[in-house]
């Protein structure tokens, strides 16, 4: 496995627990049935995990992370909506201690962008998967960020990622690359879209620029930049001002795409 970049520091699930099934896998809610079994690879925070297991009760949810101090978020998530129909698994992508076609549906948010191998973690998440059945995934894409107005501590922000996240074994520019994984994967029935989450009111600014003046400061990214002499305290301060400064103006806006695949085992 890679290392994951982003940790879990308040400041990233502050990020991570904004994230729904409408506002991050609306492309594979019409696929979606009561009753099926699904597994959700790396389910972090766990709300979009809920979220699909309450679409699909009295279905079944698997949800998976590397470790099972990751997976008390999930728990925590999935207690607090009071759903008893998710289940818990530790393991890793690339080699899942599953059956063939053990599910249904097999989803990915945000995941193979921080995997060592996104070809072959595909390829398992096929296995898994029944005849006729999905394997969704959506990645973002670092290279494609887009904001206005131009922030000389963004473009270093932006660098300064990439460099991290690639040192750590991932592709930030994941989205751009879904289709090719995919397809070197060996899968055929492939719908490929993308679809961008937009900050562009005075509130989506505060929270967006103000979690990455907090991550880039205090996450494992941070802590990775610093170690590594990627970076140093006045760059990260640096840039943190930067995130403040866009999150401040009135003309502020960003978006973030993201590459969808959606493929039939």
């Amino acid at each position: 496995m890679a290392t994951y970049t982003h940790g879990h520091h308040e400041s990233v699930l502050r990020s991570h627990r904004w994230r729904t099934a409408e506002n991050s896998a609306a492309y594979l809610l019409p696929h979606l049935s009561s009753g099926i079994s699904l597994l959700d690879v790396g389910c972090g925070p766990g709300t979009i995990t809920a979220d699909l297991a309450a679409r699909i009760t009295p279905g079944r949810v698997t949800a998976l992370e590397q470790t099972d101090a990751a997976l008390d978020l999930a728990r925590a998530e999935v207690g607090r909506r009071g759903l008893a129909n998710v289940d818990f698994a530790t393991g890793d992508v690339h080699a899942l201690d599953f059956a063939d076609g053990t599910f249904d549906v097999v989803h990915a948010h945000q995941v193979l962008q921080h995997v060592a191998d996104p070809v072959a973690a595909l390829r398992e998440m096929r296995r898994v998967t029944r005849p006729g059945g999905v394997v969704a995934a959506r990645d973002s894409d670092y290279a494609a960020f887009t904001w206005f107005p131009q922030v000389p501590e963004l473009d270093e922000w932006l660098a300064l990622y990439q460099k991290v996240a690639r040192g750590n074994g991932g592709e930030p520019d994941a989205g751009r690359r879904m289709l090719s994984w995919a397809r070197a994967a060996g899968f055929t029935d492939i719908t490929a879209t993308a679809s961008v989450w937009c900050f562009a009111d005075a509130e989506d600014r505060a929270w967006w620029g103000g979690l990455w003046a907090d991550r880039i400061l205090k996450s494992d990214m941070a802590d990775t930049a610093l170690r590594t002499g990627a970076a140093t305290r006045d760059d990260l301060e640096r840039i943190s001002a930067g995130w403040q400064r866009w999150a401040g103006d009135e003309d502020g806006w960003l978006i973030i795409p993201h590459g969808e695949i959606l493929c039939r085992a």
